[in-house]
């Protein structure tokens, strides 16, 4: 029999997903699960954009350009503008959701073995990605005690070699939630300029600020308009995850054209999607409005529950919809799926995101998990109580070595 590639063999499995049959035996029990391991939003999708798909009068799906609808390009030009991002159609590839712009630049921008500086924890998917591109991740160390805050200029020094060919953000962050201010940016820009490095900005979540926190986005910093990639989706913007629609956007006018060819090499991207998308461009501000004041409502729910749980470390995130948890346990994965196996409350449990998988070096997960606020509040409410109790029976569990 044929050997599979090594790449095949060495691809992780999504730790927000690999626990699902588990989740389904449960299901099957009668068991009721709680997910918070995913950031797939029970928030209902703008009307705008619903209605798009539900009025649409064609007779003929067809492609796209390859780049995207010079229409959607367009009025995405004019979104950007409102967030002080100034750019032109022309500057803009839409793609198969952010993951595959991301796929994208790192075929594009690196060599194999070239080395990609990304704060960890990070997007557990950022792994993938640079297995598939032949990239190796170097993680930048951050902690939960510090609330995930980017390191001093010497630490990203100490990490720079002859292969390192760029450095990965996630900004407002996917899994700590935390956003990057206006000093941290600043560091970032200055070790780009001098070592010529290329700035990955993956923004997706720049809607989603509170506590009177402000996005700034890496395409407004000066001096390297040519070295900063930004990574768009509007998954999580307008709760259209099933869109899969992103975006690629680059002022580097021969990274632009290096990307349309492996944008031109898969035809186009999702044409119903892209009608979605163009259309949620008309979403008035009073839904964000809406949406941040759940969100936040939602959070305070969830990270105060787990930090009243004795032995639990959450830091409050100020972005985006996720935080990771430091729980009294040895091993996250096992917890994870134990819970899901063998505890339920009430005819409750808890579905998480191992954090191991958040990780370059999955030991330094090993203690924590991340959870996604995306869940109606009483849903949050209750996932707390069964949290609580199962870390109180887990306790007299012994622990797989």
């Amino acid at each position: 029999m044929p050997s599979i590639s090594t790449k095949g063999r060495l691809m992780p499995a999504s730790p927000i997903r690999k626990l699902v049959p588990f989740a389904e035996a449960a299901k099957l029990r009668g068991t009721k699960v709680i997910h918070l391991n995913i950031g797939q939003p029970d928030i209902a999708s703008p009307e705008v954009a619903l209605n798009a798909i539900r009025n649409l009068d064609r007779t003929v799906i067809e492609y796209s350009h390859s780049a995207g609808y010079e229409s959607y390009r367009k009025g995405l030009v004019s979104y950007y503008a409102e967030h002080d991002i100034h750019i032109n159609h022309e500057q803009i590839i839409i793609t198969n959701g952010g993951s595959e712009a991301l796929l994208f630049g790192m075929m594009a921008c690196f060599e194999p073995g070239d080395e990609l500086i990304i704060p960890e924890p990070f997007y557990a998917n950022y792994n993938s990605f640079a297995l598939a591109a032949g990239v190796k991740v170097v993680p930048l160390p951050t902690t939960i005690e510090d609330g995930f805050a980017l390191p001093p200029i010497s630490t990203f020094r100490s990490l720079i070699t002859p292969r390192t060919k760029g450095i990965l953000i996630c900004n407002p962050g996917n899994p700590t939630g935390r956003i990057y201010g206006a000093e941290e940016l600043q560091r970032l820009r200055d070790i780009v300029k001098e070592h010529d490095l290329f700035l990955f900005a993956d923004e997706v979540y720049r809607e989603f600020c509170y506590d009177g926190a402000k996005h700034i986005s890496c395409m407004t910093l000066e001096g390297i308009d040519q070295q900063v990639v930004l990574i768009d989706s509007v998954s999580k913007r307008y709760s259209m995850c099933g869109a899969r629609v992103g975006a690629f956007i680059t002022r580097n006018a021969e990274l632009y054209d290096a990307v349309l060819k492996f944008a031109q090499a898969r035809l186009s991207p999702p044409t119903f999607g892209q009608i979605a998308s163009e259309a949620a461009l008309n979403t008035p501000k009073s839904y964000f409005e809406a949406v941040t004041a759940e969100y936040v409502q939602r959070r305070d729910i969830l990270v105060n529950g787990l930090n009243g749980i004795p032995g639990v470390i959450c830091p409050k995130p100020n972005g985006a919809f996720y935080c990771v948890a430091q729980l009294p346990i040895a091993d996250s994965d096992y917890f994870c799926q134990w819970l899901l196996e063998s505890f339920q409350l009430d005819g409750y449990t808890v579905m998480m995101a191992p954090a191991t998988g958040f990780y370059a070096q999955p030991e330094s997960g090993k203690k924590q998990v991340r959870l996604a606020y995306v869940l109606e509040k009483d849903l949050l409410q209750r996932a707390v109580v069964v949290l609580k109790e199962a870390l109180k029976a887990y306790s007299g569990v012994a622990e797989r070595p």
